[in-house]
């Protein structure tokens, strides 16, 4: 769920909220109570999980996955071609 930053119109006050992007906007202050919040604009922060969003996942070494000239078709040792690249049937 977003964090959302609001600030009082009336005293000033900052204030952080943890909602739902569904829920309706803040209006009271929890400082001096006035119906007087305004959600601020502000940079979003968010932290991607799993393998693959990390600068660290693809320092130098051998990558996973990619295709080579040697193994990029499925089929190169057998007489059918995959459609893809120049193996073809003798």
């Amino acid at each position: 769920m977003p964090i959302y930053e609001y600030l009082c119109q009336s005293c000033g006050e900052a204030h952080e909220a943890i909602q739902k992007m569904s829920d309706a906007p803040l209006t009271d202050c929890p400082q001096c109570g006035e119906a007087s919040l305004a959600k601020q604009l502000s940079a979003p922060s968010f932290r991607l999980k799993g393998s693959g969003w990390y600068e660290t996942d693809f320092k130098g070494g051998r990558k996973k996955g990619l295709a080579t000239s040697d193994n990029h078709c499925p089929s190169k040792d057998s007489k059918s071609s995959c459609g893809g690249c120049a193996a073809t049937a003798d």
